[in-house]
Protein backbone atom coordinates (compact mmCIF):
# COMPACT_ATOMS: atom_id res chain seq x y z
CA UNK A 1 0.00 0.00 0.00
CA UNK A 2 1.98 3.71 -0.78
CA UNK A 3 1.14 5.86 1.60
CA UNK A 4 -0.19 9.24 0.43
CA UNK A 5 1.48 12.30 1.54
CA UNK A 6 0.44 15.28 3.14
CA UNK A 7 1.19 18.89 1.60
CA UNK A 8 3.63 20.64 3.34
CA UNK A 9 3.09 24.48 3.32
CA UNK A 10 6.49 25.24 4.07
CA UNK A 11 8.16 22.64 1.66
CA UNK A 12 11.27 23.94 -0.18
CA UNK A 13 12.93 23.19 -3.36
CA UNK A 14 17.11 23.90 -2.91
CA UNK A 15 17.64 26.29 -5.94
CA UNK A 16 20.37 26.47 -8.08
CA UNK A 17 21.30 28.42 -11.03
CA UNK A 18 19.80 26.10 -13.30
CA UNK A 19 16.80 25.13 -11.15
CA UNK A 20 15.83 28.94 -11.27
CA UNK A 21 15.47 28.35 -15.21
CA UNK A 22 10.98 28.25 -15.80
CA UNK A 23 11.19 24.84 -16.69
CA UNK A 24 11.58 24.35 -12.52
CA UNK A 25 8.22 26.15 -11.50
CA UNK A 26 6.84 22.38 -12.25
CA UNK A 27 9.38 21.03 -9.78
CA UNK A 28 8.40 23.80 -7.21
CA UNK A 29 5.12 22.70 -7.39
CA UNK A 30 5.59 18.93 -7.07
CA UNK A 31 7.38 20.15 -4.20
CA UNK A 32 4.49 21.27 -1.82
CA UNK A 33 3.33 17.57 -2.15
CA UNK A 34 6.16 15.63 -1.15
CA UNK A 35 10.27 15.76 -1.24
CA UNK A 36 11.93 15.98 -4.53
CA UNK A 37 16.00 15.99 -4.80
CA UNK A 38 18.09 17.54 -7.03
CA UNK A 39 18.79 14.22 -9.39
CA UNK A 40 15.36 13.69 -9.29
CA UNK A 41 14.47 17.09 -10.60
CA UNK A 42 16.53 16.79 -13.39
CA UNK A 43 15.16 13.71 -14.57
CA UNK A 44 11.59 14.69 -14.59
CA UNK A 45 12.43 17.84 -16.36
CA UNK A 46 14.11 16.13 -19.07
CA UNK A 47 11.05 13.56 -19.42
CA UNK A 48 8.59 16.69 -19.93
CA UNK A 49 7.77 18.77 -22.81
CA UNK A 50 7.88 22.35 -23.00
CA UNK A 51 7.06 25.08 -25.22
CA UNK A 52 6.42 28.59 -25.50
CA UNK A 53 3.44 30.83 -27.06
CA UNK A 54 3.45 34.79 -27.88
CA UNK A 55 1.06 37.21 -26.50
CA UNK A 56 -2.64 36.39 -28.12
CA UNK A 57 -2.10 32.96 -29.13
CA UNK A 58 -5.04 30.91 -28.38
CA UNK A 59 -4.67 27.98 -27.16
CA UNK A 60 -8.31 26.61 -27.47
CA UNK A 61 -11.33 27.53 -29.30
CA UNK A 62 -14.79 26.83 -27.78
CA UNK A 63 -16.27 23.57 -29.82
CA UNK A 64 -12.64 22.50 -29.98
CA UNK A 65 -11.57 19.05 -27.92
CA UNK A 66 -8.05 19.84 -26.16
CA UNK A 67 -5.73 17.46 -26.41
CA UNK A 68 -3.06 19.05 -24.12
CA UNK A 69 -3.09 19.89 -20.30
CA UNK A 70 -0.75 22.87 -19.38
CA UNK A 71 1.36 23.59 -17.00
CA UNK A 72 2.21 27.19 -16.96
CA UNK A 73 6.06 28.07 -16.22
CA UNK A 74 6.68 31.81 -17.42
CA UNK A 75 3.41 33.97 -18.16
CA UNK A 76 -0.36 34.29 -18.09
CA UNK A 77 -2.93 32.30 -19.94
CA UNK A 78 -6.50 33.96 -19.34
CA UNK A 79 -9.80 30.95 -19.46
CA UNK A 80 -13.10 33.29 -20.97
CA UNK A 81 -16.21 32.47 -22.07
CA UNK A 82 -18.34 34.32 -25.43
CA UNK A 83 -21.63 35.45 -24.13
CA UNK A 84 -23.71 37.09 -26.36
CA UNK A 85 -20.54 38.05 -28.39
CA UNK A 86 -18.99 39.43 -25.02
CA UNK A 87 -15.73 37.85 -23.64
CA UNK A 88 -16.51 36.91 -19.82
CA UNK A 89 -13.63 36.08 -18.08
CA UNK A 90 -13.32 33.27 -15.23
CA UNK A 91 -9.84 32.78 -14.57
CA UNK A 92 -6.20 33.43 -15.03
CA UNK A 93 -3.03 31.20 -14.56
CA UNK A 94 -0.11 32.23 -14.09
CA UNK A 95 3.58 30.63 -12.98
CA UNK A 96 3.55 27.86 -10.70
CA UNK A 97 -0.65 26.58 -11.69
CA UNK A 98 -1.44 23.95 -13.68
CA UNK A 99 -4.08 25.02 -16.30
CA UNK A 100 -6.99 23.06 -14.46
CA UNK A 101 -9.79 24.09 -16.92
CA UNK A 102 -8.81 21.44 -20.02
CA UNK A 103 -7.51 18.50 -17.42
CA UNK A 104 -10.77 16.41 -17.17
CA UNK A 105 -13.84 17.14 -19.55
CA UNK A 106 -12.10 18.09 -22.33
CA UNK A 107 -8.74 16.30 -22.19
CA UNK A 108 -9.62 13.09 -20.67
CA UNK A 109 -13.40 12.90 -21.87
CA UNK A 110 -12.86 14.20 -24.66
CA UNK A 111 -15.68 16.50 -24.91
CA UNK A 112 -15.47 20.37 -26.78
CA UNK A 113 -14.80 23.15 -24.80
CA UNK A 114 -17.12 25.54 -23.64
CA UNK A 115 -14.86 28.09 -23.54
CA UNK A 116 -11.51 29.68 -24.41
CA UNK A 117 -7.92 29.91 -23.65
CA UNK A 118 -5.81 32.42 -24.35
CA UNK A 119 -1.91 34.11 -23.82
CA UNK A 120 -2.29 37.63 -22.17
CA UNK A 121 1.61 37.44 -22.46
CA UNK A 122 4.41 35.60 -23.98
CA UNK A 123 4.08 32.22 -21.98
CA UNK A 124 5.94 29.02 -21.63
CA UNK A 125 4.12 25.80 -20.43
CA UNK A 126 4.91 22.05 -20.10
CA UNK A 127 2.34 20.26 -22.04
CA UNK A 128 1.41 16.86 -22.12
CA UNK A 129 -1.61 14.37 -24.07
CA UNK A 130 -3.55 11.61 -22.10
CA UNK A 131 -0.63 9.14 -23.38
CA UNK A 132 2.27 11.54 -22.64
CA UNK A 133 0.49 11.16 -18.36
CA UNK A 134 0.44 7.44 -19.32
CA UNK A 135 3.81 6.92 -19.97
CA UNK A 136 4.93 9.95 -17.79
CA UNK A 137 3.90 7.85 -14.78
CA UNK A 138 4.93 4.52 -15.55
CA UNK A 139 8.18 5.86 -15.50
CA UNK A 140 7.92 8.03 -12.54
CA UNK A 141 5.42 5.76 -10.28
CA UNK A 142 6.58 7.50 -7.28
CA UNK A 143 4.64 10.84 -8.16
CA UNK A 144 1.21 9.46 -8.26
CA UNK A 145 0.52 10.44 -4.77
CA UNK A 146 1.74 13.84 -4.93
CA UNK A 147 -0.60 13.67 -8.61
CA UNK A 148 -3.76 12.83 -6.33
CA UNK A 149 -3.04 15.49 -3.92
CA UNK A 150 -2.34 17.86 -6.60
CA UNK A 151 -5.63 16.86 -8.12
CA UNK A 152 -7.78 17.46 -5.09
CA UNK A 153 -6.39 20.47 -3.47
CA UNK A 154 -6.87 22.68 -7.61
CA UNK A 155 -10.67 21.52 -6.85
CA UNK A 156 -11.03 22.86 -3.17
CA UNK A 157 -9.42 25.74 -4.75
CA UNK A 158 -11.95 25.48 -8.02
CA UNK A 159 -14.85 24.86 -5.22
CA UNK A 160 -13.85 27.78 -2.71
CA UNK A 161 -13.43 30.40 -5.46
CA UNK A 162 -16.78 29.62 -6.66
CA UNK A 163 -18.15 30.25 -3.71
CA UNK A 164 -16.41 33.04 -3.03
CA UNK A 165 -18.02 34.72 -5.83
CA UNK A 166 -21.58 33.38 -5.19
CA UNK A 167 -21.39 35.10 -1.53
CA UNK A 168 -19.56 38.01 -1.59
CA UNK A 169 -19.50 41.42 -3.10
CA UNK A 170 -18.06 43.17 -5.70
CA UNK A 171 -15.84 44.59 -3.45
CA UNK A 172 -14.94 41.86 -1.28
CA UNK A 173 -13.78 39.79 -4.66
CA UNK A 174 -11.90 42.81 -5.35
CA UNK A 175 -10.24 43.14 -1.98
CA UNK A 176 -9.81 39.14 -2.43
CA UNK A 177 -7.96 39.47 -5.35
CA UNK A 178 -5.84 42.21 -3.81
CA UNK A 179 -4.74 39.38 -0.76
CA UNK A 180 -4.10 36.15 -3.08
CA UNK A 181 -3.18 37.75 -6.41
CA UNK A 182 -2.17 41.30 -6.34
CA UNK A 183 0.67 40.20 -9.46
CA UNK A 184 -2.69 40.46 -11.99
CA UNK A 185 -3.36 43.95 -10.99
CA UNK A 186 -0.28 45.03 -13.08
CA UNK A 187 -0.04 42.16 -15.41
CA UNK A 188 -4.20 41.94 -16.75
CA UNK A 189 -5.81 44.85 -18.83
CA UNK A 190 -8.37 46.28 -16.45
CA UNK A 191 -11.52 45.83 -18.58
CA UNK A 192 -10.35 41.84 -18.22
CA UNK A 193 -10.02 42.02 -14.30
CA UNK A 194 -13.45 43.64 -14.23
CA UNK A 195 -14.84 40.64 -16.31
CA UNK A 196 -13.09 38.36 -13.68
CA UNK A 197 -14.47 40.43 -10.82
CA UNK A 198 -18.22 40.60 -12.17
CA UNK A 199 -18.18 44.15 -13.04
CA UNK A 200 -18.04 46.97 -15.94
CA UNK A 201 -14.26 48.67 -15.61
CA UNK A 202 -15.90 52.06 -14.61
CA UNK A 203 -17.61 50.15 -11.50
CA UNK A 204 -13.96 48.34 -11.10
CA UNK A 205 -12.34 52.04 -11.25
CA UNK A 206 -15.31 53.25 -8.37
CA UNK A 207 -13.92 50.12 -6.21
CA UNK A 208 -10.52 50.97 -6.13
CA UNK A 209 -11.18 54.78 -4.90
CA UNK A 210 -13.08 53.72 -2.88
CA UNK A 211 -11.04 51.47 -0.62
CA UNK A 212 -7.86 53.99 -1.41
CA UNK A 213 -10.04 56.67 0.25
CA UNK A 214 -10.60 53.65 3.24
Amino acid sequence: MIETPTKDPNATFIKTRRTQAPEYEIIKYISQFMPVSEAQAEAIVKNMKFRSFKKGTVLLKEGQVSKMCYFVLKGCIRQYFLVDGEEKTTNFFTEGQPVTATAYEGTFKQKPSKFYLACIEDTMVSLSSPEDELAFFEKFPNLKPARLLATEEELGKSQDSLSSYILGSPEEHYLNLLKTRPELLDRVPQYQLASYLGVTPESLSRIRKRIMIK
